[in-house]
Parts: C-alpha cells; sequence; structure tokens
C-alpha cells in the first residue's frame, strides 16, 4: 500500500472533490501492468503451452484454413482481429512457430536457425497448418471461447490440445519480475513417457536440441530454477590440423559461434589459422590449426574459452488458473497427459450425445412413418400447430418408454418437416439398419469410456505412429568431464624475472625469460628463506629479491614433487624432505621448513615426474669428524606432505651439497582409466583399467567399422564414440579379424600385426564402403565354426584352425576367404591351445580378458542384424 499523504502535524489529508494524489495512481497500476505482461505475453498456459499469441495466430489460420497456404502477411492480418499488440510481434511469433516444424506447415524462405538468417518479408512467404496441427490441437467442441478484445468475435479461453505441446516446442518469456525458460524435448519421447505414466510406470525425460550437439543433464533438476544445462557443439576431427564443427549448442548460430572463436583466438586463449563456414541445411565450420597446435587440446580449449560449450539454466515456469505456478517438467507432462485424457473422454461423450440424439430421432421418424401418423384424420384436419403437435404426441405414447430421453415440441416439429419424397422413400430394413449401426457405435464408444486408459495409449501410439518419423532424438546424452582452462589455454605469454628488482611478469622484456605461460596461469615462487606462495600471471608484480624457483603452478598435480635440504634456523641441524603442492590459496604465504628464524634452503630441485637424484654432501671440517663427504639417495625418502618437518640429514656444518647423480621416478607408471561414459582416458580410476603406462607407451583403440588407432596416454586426447576395443598397445600380439567382403561377397579372415603409425586411423578390412566387420580377437590360436545356410544349409559344419588355415600378414592384405558357400554363421569355440599367459597377475586390476570375447557374425546382406554384430569390449 501506498502511504497516505499527510500534514506537517502528520495527520492525514483529505483530498478535495476530484483530485487523486500521484502515489494513489501508482499504487495498482504497476501491479496491473505487471500481471498483464506475466498472463497475456511472457508466460506459457500448461492446458495448452501457448502464449496468447501463438494461441490467436493457431485460431485464426484455422479459420482460414481451406488446405492451402496463405501469405503470411495475410494471416498476420487475420491475427490482429485477436492481438492487439501490432504485426511485427505477430510476424516474429508466426516464424518461431514455423521454424520449429511442428504446428505450421511453411513455404518459401523461412530463415535458418543454424546460420541466424532471418525470414523474408511477410508478403514473400506462405503457411497453413499442419496435419499434425489439425489433428491434435483444435475441436470446437471441447473448446472455451471469449470475446476477443474488442468484442466483435470469439477466441479460444485455451485451445484443446491432446499433446504435450509445452515440452516439445520448449518456450522463453520474460515478463515482469517473472522469467519462463522451458527447454524443448523430443516428440517421440515424450509421447513414450506419457504411456509409461498412463501404465503407472516410471519415466525420465530430457531436452533434446533442434540443433543437435551433446548435452549433460546431471543438474537439470527437472526443468526447475536451479538447473543447469550444458550443451556442447559437435567437433570432429577431419585430420591434425583441422577440426569441424557439426553440430551447434542451442541456442547458438554459426555466426555467433565463430565470432566467439575469434574472440579467443584474438585474446591468445586458443590459436586459429583460418575459419570456414560451410554451412547450408547442415552445419560445417571447418576450423584450421597452425603448425605445432594440437588438435585434441584444440578442442578442449573450444569448449572452454569459445561458445562451442554453454550452460542453460532452464525455469519452468507455465500459468495455472491464472496464476504463475513453478512446476518440474515431469509434472508438466503428467498434467499434459491428464487434460489429453480429459479431453478424449469428453470427445466421447460429446460424441456419444450426438449419437443418442441421433438414434432418438431415427426411433421417432421410423415409428412417425411406419405408423402412417402423417396420414391420420386428426393430424390432417388439426386447427391450429398446437391441436397437430398435440396429435402427434399422443399417438408416440406407446413408445416413449423405450426411448432414451422424453419427447420435446422440437422433436414434433421436426418430425412434421420431412418431406414427402423422403417418406414416399422409407425403407424399414435401411432404418433398422441405420439404427442398429447407431446402436452399435453408442456401444463401442461406451466400452472406450470404461478403458479410457487403454484408450488414450492407443491414441498416443496411433500419434507417434504417424508423425513421429523422421523426429529421432538430435542432442546426445553424455556425461561431461570439466575442462580446466588452465591446461588447454595456450601459452601466450612469457614469463620473466628481475632479480635485481624482485619482479616477476609478463612485460619485463629486458629480464631473465622463466617460462612461457598463459594469462590465466598461477605462479608458484620459492624463496630461499623456504617461504613460498602462488600468485597469479600479471604484467608486474614484486616477489623479493631472495628467490630459488620461479614455475607455472599446476593444481592437483601430484607427480611434480620438490626435493629439497634446508637448514634450521643459522645454527640448526640439515633436514630433507620430499613433497608435493597440489593446492594453495592464492597470494598466502607457506613454509617448507619448520619456521624457525634464519633457516635456508641448501638445495632445491621440482622434478616433474618425481625424479629422485643422488647429492653429494661435504661437511666442513670439524674435530674427530672423520667422514667429510658422504652421499644421500632422495630415492630413499618417502613423500610426506609439504608441511611435513623431513629427514635428518646432518647435524654438523655442511660446506657444500652437490648433485652427484640424475635419478629416475619413483613414481612408477602411470595408471590409465577409460571412462565409456564420457569417452575420454583419465588416472582417476573411472572406467576400465588400461594399464601402467610409461615413456613410449601407446593405447590401442579398435573401432567397430573395421578401423584401428595408436595414441599416446596424454590425458587430453579425444575418443570417437564408435569405440570397439581399447587397451594397452602390446606389439607383441598378433590380431584375429573377420570381414565381410562386399566386392567378393564373402566372408574373409586375416591375421596381421599392428602398424606403430600414430596420429590417424587405419582401415584393417579393406576401403569398399560396404564392409563389415564381423569380429576380432587376440587369442592365438583362434578356431571358428562355419554353420553354412541357404542352399547349403544341410553342408556339415566346418571347424576352422585359423593359425593353420592363414599366416600373418600386413594389415592391408585382403586375407584368406573362409568358404565358397552361403554362410548362415560364424561363432568362435574353444581353442584347443589356450593363451595361459594372457592371464592378468594377481596383484594387478582385473582386465577384460580377451579369451572371453565371443565371435559374433552378421548375414552378409541383413542389413537389419547391424546393431547385432557391433561387439563391445567394455
Amino acid at each position: 500500500m501506498a502511504e497516505e499523504e499527510k500534514n506537517k502535524d502528520n495527520q492525514p489529508i483529505e483530498p478535495a472533490d476530484g483530485i487523486t494524489y500521484l502515489s494513489g495512481m501508482y499504487q495498482d497500476w504497476f501491479l496491473d501492468y505487471a500481471s498483464y505482461v506475466i498472463l497475456e505475453r511472457a508466460v506459457p498456459y500448461v492446458n495448452d503451452g501457448l502464449k496468447p499469441v501463438q494461441r490467436r495466430i493457431l485460431h485464426a489460420m484455422r479459420e482460414m484454413d481451406d488446405g492451402r497456404y496463405n501469405k503470411v502477411a495475410n494471416i498476420i492480418g487475420q491475427t490482429m482481429q485477436y492481438h492487439p499488440h501490432g504485426d511485427a510481434s505477430i510476424g516474429d511469433a508466426l516464424v518461431q512457430l514455423g521454424q520449429k516444424d511442428l504446428l505450421v506447415d511453411s513455404q518459401g524462405n523461412w530463415g535458418n536457425i543454424l546460420t541466424g538468417d532471418g525470414a523474408a518479408a511477410p508478403r514473400y512467404i506462405e503457411a497453413r497448418l499442419s496435419k499434425f496441427a489439425l489433428d491434435v490441437v483444435f475441436n470446437p467442441k471441447t473448446t472455451n471461447w471469449k470475446l476477443s478484445y474488442d468484442g466483435r468475435k470469439r477466441e479460444p479461453v485455451t485451445l484443446p490440445v491432446k499433446f504435450p505441446l509445452l515440452l516439445t516446442q520448449g518456450v522463453e518469456g520474460i515478463a515482469v519480475g517473472l522469467a519462463s525458460k522451458i527447454l524443448p524435448h523430443n516428440f517421440n519421447e515424450l509421447i513414450d513417457a506419457s504411456i509409461a505414466y498412463l501404465k503407472e510406470e516410471e519415466f525420465e525425460i530430457f531436452p533434446d536440441f533442434p540443433t543437435g550437439g551433446s548435452a549433460d543433464f546431471s543438474k537439470y533438476n527437472d526443468g526447475l530454477r536451479g538447473g543447469a544445462v550444458k550443451v556442447r557443439a559437435k567437433i570432429e576431427k577431419v585430420d591434425n590440423k583441422t577440426l569441424a564443427i557439426t553440430e551447434l549448442p542451442f541456442g547458438k548460430t554459426t555466426s555467433t559461434l565463430i565470432e566467439s572463436i575469434i574472440k579467443a583466438n584474438d585474446k591468445n586463449k586458443i590459436k586459429v589459422k583460418r575459419i570456414d563456414d560451410n554451412t547450408s541445411d547442415r552445419v560445417e565450420i571447418l576450423v584450421h590449426l597452425g603448425t605445432g597446435v594440437s588438435s585434441d587440446k584444440t578442442i578442449d580449449a573450444l569448449f572452454a574459452f569459445t561458445d562451442c560449450e554453454v550452460s542453460i539454466s532452464p525455469n519452468a515456469c507455465i500459468i495455472l488458473d491464472d496464476k504463475p505456478l513453478f512446476i518440474g517438467v515431469s509434472e508438466i507432462l503428467k498434467r499434459n497427459t491428464d487434460q489429453t485424457l480429459m479431453l478424449l473422454k469428453l470427445e466421447l461423450e460429446i460424441r456419444m450425445g450426438e449419437l443418442e440424439e441421433s438414434w432418438h430421432f431415427a426411433s421417432l421418424e421410423k415409428i412417425f412413418i411406419e405408423e402412417r401418423i402423417y396420414k391420420d384424420k386428426e393430424f390432417e384436419q388439426s386447427a391450429n400447430m398446437d391441436q397437430a403437435v398435440a396429435h402427434v404426441d399422443k399417438r408416440l405414447d406407446p413408445w416413449k418408454p423405450k426411448l432414451k430421453r422424453e419427447i420435446t415440441r422440437d422433436d414434433i416439429l421436426k418430425l412434421m418437416e420431412i418431406r414427402m419424397a423422403r417418406i414416399l422413400k422409407f425403407n424399414t430394413d435401411k432404418a433398422n439398419n441405420y439404427i442398429q449401426s447407431i446402436e452399435d457405435e453408442i456401444e463401442d464408444i461406451k466400452l472406450k469410456i470404461k478403458n479410457i486408459v487403454p484408450f488414450t495409449i492407443e491414441y498416443y501410439q496411433r500419434i507417434k505412429d504417424k508423425y513421429g518419423k523422421g523426429r529421432e532424438r538430435k542432442t546426445e546424452i553424455r556425461s561431461f568431464e570439466n575442462i580446466e582452462a588452465s591446461k588447454v589455454v595456450v601459452a601466450n605469454e612469457k614469463l620473466y624475472f628481475d632479480a635485481e628488482e624482485g619482479f616477476i611478469g609478463t612485460s619485463l622484456r629486458k629480464a631473465e625469460y622463466v617460462c612461457d605461460c598463459s594469462d590465466i596461469d598461477d605462479i608458484i615462487v620459492f624463496r630461499k628463506d623456504g617461504t613460498y606462495f602462488i600468485t597469479k600471471v600479471s604484467e608486474k608484480a614484486f616477489v623479493g629479491k631472495n628467490i630459488q624457483h620461479i614455475a607455472v603452478f599446476k593444481k592437483n598435480d601430484k607427480r611434480t614433487i620438490y626435493n629439497v635440504v634446508y637448514r634450521d634456523g643459522r645454527q640448526g641441524a640439515f633436514y630433507m624432505k620430499r613433497f608435493a603442492v597440489t593446492g594453495m590459496t592464492r597470494d598466502k604465504e607457506y613454509d617448507l621448513t619448520k619456521g624457525t628464524a634464519g633457516s635456508r634452503i641448501w638445495y632445491f630441485s621440482a622434478n616433474p615426474n618425481g625424479e629422485a637424484e643422488v647429492l653429494k654432501v661435504t661437511l666442513k671440517h670439524k674435530a674427530r669428524l672423520k667422514k667429510l663427504q658422504f652421499e644421500v639417495d632422495f630415492s630413499e625418502l618417502a613423500i610426506k606432505g609439504r608441511g611435513a618437518m623431513g629427514n635428518i640429514l646432518t647435524k654438523n656444518d655442511v660446506h657444500k651439497i652437490s648433485l652427484k647423480e640424475k635419478g629416475v621416478s619413483t613414481l612408477g607408471g602411470r595408471k590409465i582409466w577409460f571412462d565409456p561414459d564420457v569417452f575420454r582416458i583419465n588416472s582417476d580410476s573411472r572406467g576400465k583399467f588400461l594399464g601402467e603406462f610409461q615413456g613410449e607407451d601407446k593405447i590401442l583403440v579398435l573401432y567397430k567399422n573395421g578401423e584401428y588407432q595408436l595414441y599416446n596416454f596424454d590425458l587430453s586426447n579425444h575418443f570417437d564414440p564408435d569405440i570397439l576395443a581399447i587397451e594397452k598397445f602390446d606389439n607383441s600380439k598378433v590380431l584375429s579379424a573377420v570381414y565381410y567382403d562386399a566386392e567378393q561377397e564373402f566372408y574373409y579372415v586375416k591375421r596381421f600385426e599392428i602398424d606403430e603409425v600414430m596420429g590417424r586411423r587405419i582401415s584393417f578390412i579393406g576401403d569398399h564402403p560396404d564392409n563389415k566387420l564381423v569380429s576380432v580377437t587376440w587369442v592365438r590360436y583362434p578356431r571358428l565354426e562355419i554353420e553354412f545356410g541357404g542352399k547349403n544349409s544341410a553342408r556339415e559344419n566346418e571347424i576352422i584352425e585359423v593359425a593353420e588355415f592363414i599366416g600373418v600378414k600386413s594389415h592391408k592384405a585382403r586375407g584368406k576367404r573362409l568358404t565358397n558357400y552361403e554362410v548362415e554363421n560364424i561363432k568362435e569355440i574353444e581353442p584347443v591351445v589356450k593363451d595361459e599367459d594372457d592371464k592378468p597377475a594377481d596383484d594387478e586390476p582385473e582386465e577384460e580378458s580377451s579369451e572371453d570375447v565371443p565371435f559374433e557374425v552378421k548375414r552378409p546382406k541383413g542389413e537389419d542384424d547391424e546393431d547385432k554384430n557391433q561387439m563391445s569390449l567394455f
């Protein structure tokens, strides 16, 4: 409430006649305006999933519908009878409806959601209602009506939509102090979820975007406020120097995406040589990389620094009973499904009422004609209409108990309007058959009403069968790894250290060069007194003159080990320690010594892979000190926390400490796992254990299309999703493969060793596009059993000892034909000689044995069996 106007004595001022104070005028106006914007412009109604402008457009198009296209300008003019906000808002809303390709059948240039190009002028493009819209959106018999804004026309309060339209199309609107953002969902999945709900089964629905891409819905929160969806573009490697973006994140266009890549390149976050946009009806953005730029790291950098990855915050807000309501998408689907059931039941009840009326009049007509009531003397000699009606009513008395309702005056008047020609052509058998057909249909409707849930399920299934083709999911559901920007950003700066003045920074060109870095990196600084800290890269920052070590800091890096010897105070003992620094608070000082005043570092090394060197320690001469030199090996020292005191090296005075011998890593190899949910490798024990990797070790990936590729074990590697098998590469193993050669139309088997070629996929089943891999195995002496089919089905199965059947050749060789007869099935059977040496050791993480991989075969011409033939080892 606005405060009342008061005088200097704090007493309310009585308004004079005809005067309204300004505060009173604004008291309700803003609330009225806010309510109007919420209800009439921005937020959709849950009943039909439409905003008022969309509802009015569809209603106007239904009034105009004659099966032909109408100019959009004409549709806009028709809609303006109902929508009082001008042609621009109507035209924009109509174009958006047309681009969603569900309710509006469009013709002409309607723009491009991929490139962001706008539609042609309304006078050049045409539209009509789609068959889907005519099927599920309209029914004047079940529509509630209201007067238009000027009172001249009727318009629907809401349309009787028998489908979860709101979730299919999605919606975004901003009102006064309120917003709604419901993401689009998949047509077929919504139908499946509605059927599951009617069957009282559990269901879960996730958005599906028209621009494709992949999305992580782990924090979707059922579309409620507070949730988030990460959406990524689809990026493929054409080769090591070219990336292709073929699908976009929702809400982005090729123009905005390319602009974000150019900005990131200008800021030196990524290094891009050239960008080509070949988008037409499909997205194709080619990103050309410079020499020496990693394609895998660039993919991660595109996700980290450009619009190739976006985060969307849903906010499911709808209008229910003229009030805004925040509910999840699952609840919206349930309400839509309940409404569909209700509308279908209402339509059945209306139809049954119509049939009962038809039955009622058909029965009266039959009695009226068969009993020749129209020829009664009293009827013909009636003085007026009332007397004639009374006579007919009396004559119908014997049949009244059999009728479904009472006979009204209108019924009798309608009988009296029957033409003589119809009476003369009246056929009792036809009349009886017609009445019987009505009764049969009434019984059928009663059965449907009684079983309204199965009837609704059949309705949904019919809609899916009729309109669901071509509406398969476009957005891949994935789990994303969090990309640390500091790990993928291009080292676009050089770090310098001015020892005389004690400054570090990227602008100190004349100072000592330290290392390459990026402008988002943190720098770790160790002083000679044992204190250390991390600070953000800047153009110039004071760190002090007494500096021992400066480097780029990598958070959670457990493999960089610092080996240190320090003296506790000026006269204390010497200590040695090994530690890692995995996380620190920025600009907070820490101490690797015990903190005693006068402490100093005597030896320091930073080892990127946990190397442990051997030191030579020379002591100062001292009476009764016989051994002035000795060696100490850091590998004998355990790696402890950064706050540990360390082990005593000596309590005597030290003259010098020098490096005697460089060491090797004490951390062993790096254990690597493959996570099939994100198609990435990791060192965090997620997924399938691949092994312990050192130096030049490689990862072998076999793909379902008959290709293989070797990778290093860099955690930034990207793997394609069509993986058949992934494992640590062993160059001593021989791969046996069975494949169908489409050119020769026979099955072949081959044995070969993997060529150690890095960086590209290599086909081992030939270059014909229709060749199909049947299966692979690492078993050294595999045995195959061939079952024959077709006209050779009576032929006895044949056993093939693969190692005797064919020798080891190149992966380029065609191999050897298994048989000339028609094949029904090929399967691997127990080998005579088993691969005992291939079993994992007891102290290693258990891996899946290649011996357990079955041979599966596909029929040469049966496309339907394709999925069954593709084997997965994880």
